[in-house]
């Protein structure tokens, strides 16, 4: 398992290097998006309108931060469960999306559109919002701000430290975890 910087948007060549394991600092620009504002955004795609930033290349992490304290960008932003996206993902990723940003698993359709379209699943780590807040150095409502804390926000990251869960080779780190520690009948 190794370790990698990359800074957004991700491309193919980004993302084919990366393996279920695989250790990644996120630089630049990422989108937040939860399930209100992924259907609205789906809904733009299948309606062939025009989305409030560019799918392409882009790392879309579910997330509904807290207010920031003063002279803070953001508050605490601890990844949402990831499974209440699966049913947008695929769209998601057919039309550019590169990566997505959550905790938990994933459903088979999401494993298999990233390996259809160089997509990654990053896990982000669970109850540590507050430091993973740090590493957000911008942030600024793009779209659907009745949403509250689910609008959808351009963030600037600095080394925002993720997991590689999915891959586009179809490896799944919870899987392959639960299967390195199975008693062997």
């Amino acid at each position: 398992m190794a370790t990698y910087s990359l800074t957004t948007p991700l491309t193919s060549e980004d993302t084919k290097q990366l393996k279920a394991g695989d250790t990644v600092l996120l630089n630049g620009t990422i989108f937040t998006a939860r399930d209100a504002a992924h259907s609205r955004l789906v809904k733009l795609i299948e309606e062939g309108k025009e989305l409030p930033f560019d799918l392409e290349g882009s790392v879309i992490y579910f997330v509904g931060p807290t207010p920031p304290k003063p002279g803070d960008p953001i508050g605490s932003a601890g990844p949402t469960t990831s499974y209440r996206m699966d049913s947008f993902s695929p769209t998601m990723l057919k039309n550019g999306s590169k990566g997505m940003i959550g905790k938990g698993g994933r459903s088979q359709e999401v494993k298999e559109a990233c390996v259809a379209y160089d997509g990654i699943y990053f896990g982000a780590t669970g109850g540590a919002g507050a430091l993973l807040g740090k590493q957000i150095k911008s942030a600024e409502v793009i779209a659907y701000p009745e949403l509250g804390p689910e609008a959808v926000r351009k963030i600037t990251v600095e080394d925002f430290p993720v997991t590689v869960v999915n891959d586009t080779q179809g490896n799944d780190l919870y899987q392959m975890g639960r299967e390195e520690y199975e008693v062997k009948a």
